[in-house]
């Protein structure tokens, strides 16, 4: 099976609301590889690798987030997969 990787910038109500460790959990239900984390602007940014079906199922995920989170944007940026994950993970600056 091919595998795809998603770049994804997601805005809104988006830290301190466990997002980074649902997105995780999500993507390791899935079994995606990458991984996910805050960033200095408020929003959450992650990597995926994995079947583009899986990923596509991550996004959707993703523009709900989990309870408490309140997407307003979400910027998603398909590439070519680089093969260099091994598992997903929760990654701090």
């Amino acid at each position: 099976m091919a595998t795809h990787r998603v770049h994804l910038k997601i805005s809104g109500r988006v830290q301190g609301v466990y997002y980074r460790a649902s997105a995780l959990q999500e993507a390791q239900k899935l079994g995606l590889v990458g991984w996910v984390m805050n960033c200095a602007d408020g929003s959450v940014e992650a990597i995926a690798e994995g079947e583009k079906s899986k990923l596509e199922q991550f996004i959707a995920w993703c523009q709900h987030g989990p309870d408490g989170a309140r997407i307003t944007g979400i910027d998603i940026r398909w590439a070519a997969a680089e093969h260099n994950f091994h598992g997903f993970m929760i990654r701090r600056q």
